[in-house]
């Protein structure tokens, strides 16, 4: 009895393993809704081949080749964790670096992207060490639309920082909550640039939710430093100011870039010092900017 009751759930087993091979399908516990979420966290701006994922094989070599670079990204977070100490950050009129391009490293921290990456334009840009040492963000902005007509506007470059996350691929965010201004040193060529502070949630809805203020920059051999209070940045998504205004989530900052653009065709040229932080006790404000809603429409100032 036992031996043939052993035998009929080998068989069971067996079948059930076939019909899985057969159909390619899985079972899961609760239904799958895809209405909020999508795959392509770019939005449909994305090069080709940046879908392709390599087998599991290549995954679990790639994986122990990283796994010692990993432990210790580990261990620097228990240590960070166990020694933090809040009175020791954001002492007034003391600037927290957060990136200084003295350092080549530095310049590895950010990626860049341009229209051309995308086919939807022609400008080029690079990040590398100035003949002074610091970092230059440089290249040429096209605003020349190619014909093909989808596309309507063009010429931009941009470098932004890669997105923050702990030890194990596991994605976090930067904690700004304790400053109130951004500080900047750079050495520009007259152009405007848009600085970026970026609030990337969970849902595909946040993915493109940007903070950004406008940096102006002298030309000439002198550098500037720039203070930017958060309550300045505005509200953007997708380059288009929206009209329900927020103030920004420090506490949640997934990163921060700098972008040129402009409808002037020509080379352009940012030199960086660094970029860091500060508190500011004497700046109070919270937003500059004020919404209201109405019964048929929302109005941001």
């Amino acid at each position: 009895m036992f031996e043939s009751l052993a035998v009929s759930s080998r068989l069971i087993t067996r079948c059930a393993h076939t019909l899985l091979r057969s159909q390619r399908c899985t079972f899961h516990s609760s239904s799958v809704s895809r209405a909020i979420y999508e795959k392509d966290d770019k939005g449909g701006f994305r090069k080709d081949g940046d879908l392709k994922f390599p087998s599991r094989t290549e995954m679990i070599r790639d994986g122990f080749k990283q796994l010692k670079t990993e432990i210790m990204l580990w261990k620097d977070e228990v240590k960070e964790k166990l020694s933090m100490d809040p009175l020791a950050f954001a002492r007034k009129g003391e600037v927290d670096c957060l990136w200084d391009f003295k350092d080549p490293e530095t310049l590895k921290k950010f990626q860049l992207a341009s229209d051309k990456d995308h086919n939807h334009g022609y400008s080029t840009c690079e990040l590398k060490m100035s003949p002074a040492g610091k970092g230059l963000f440089t290249g040429y902005i096209d605003a020349t639309v190619p014909k093909d007509g989808i596309v309507q506007s063009s010429g931009y470059c941009s470098m932004r920082s890669y997105r923050a996350r702990k030890s194990f691929k596991r994605d976090s965010y930067l904690n700004w909550s304790m400053y109130n201004t951004l500080v900047i040193r750079v050495r520009g060529d007259g152009r405007s640039y848009q600085l970026n502070i970026g609030n990337a949630g969970y849902y595909d809805l946040m993915w493109n939710d940007v903070f950004t203020f406008v940096l102006y920059t002298r030309g000439g051999p002198y550098w500037q430093l720039t203070k930017i209070p958060f309550s300045k940045f505005f509200f953007t998504s997708k380059g288009r100011i929206q009209d329900k205004q927020r103030p920004i989530n420090l506490e949640m900052v997934s990163h921060f870039g700098i972008t040129a653009t402009d409808t002037a065709n020509g080379d352009f040229s940012l030199e960086i010092d660094y970029i860091g932080l500060e508190f500011d006790p004497e700046h109070t404000e919270e937003f500059a900017y004020e919404t209201y809603k109405h019964d048929n429409y929302i109005v941001g100032n």
